[in-house]
């Protein structure tokens, strides 16, 4: 299915990079507000638009992905499976549009309050599919560490959910 060409570069899905981490964290401040041992690092980007759909793709993605080494050294467990965690950070910067020029445009962002919702709503959805969740300061300058495990790196969006 071919999109009408002003539909071809506007990005209305929910995104979501993940990275299998060894371990991450969040600070603020200078201060460490949430941490992780192994398990995903998610960056999660809300465009307009993006509802339950959206979310429920992406929470059923990210819960089920199955990049750990199982015992035979292949990338064939979820974070269930092996007893993972979640570190979810907000990340509107996923909105970007770098077609014109050199700085980029955040039109297709969602609006701060909208996204802070589903943001939450999101970390609360994979609790509820038994990982542990620990999250970011929404809207807050954070500085994210992490040990890319691998290094692996999926980057996941509703649009896939077809």
């Amino acid at each position: 299915m071919q999109r009408p060409p002003s539909q071809i570069y506007t990005s209305t899905v929910m995104k979501a990079l993940v990275q299998r981490v060894s371990e991450a964290s969040v600070s603020v401040e200078g201060k460490t507000v949430s941490s992780i041992r192994k398990g995903f690092l998610v960056l999660l980007g809300v465009m307009k638009g993006d509802g339950k759909a959206e979310m429920d793709y992406l929470v059923r993605k990210v819960a089920s992905l199955r990049v750990f080494n199982d015992g035979e050294g292949k990338m064939n467990l979820s974070l269930n499976d092996d007893s993972g965690e979640a570190l979810v950070v907000s990340q509107f910067t996923l909105a970007a549009d770098t077609r014109k020029g050199n700085r980029p445009s955040f039109t297709e962002a969602e609006a701060p309050e909208r996204a802070e919702a589903m943001y939450l709503e999101f970390m609360e959805r994979l609790r509820a599919e038994g990982i542990k969740v620990q999250g970011g300061v929404f809207g807050a300058d954070m500085k994210v560490s992490l040990v890319n495990d691998g290094p692996v790196t999926i980057m996941l969006d509703s649009s896939e959910k077809g």
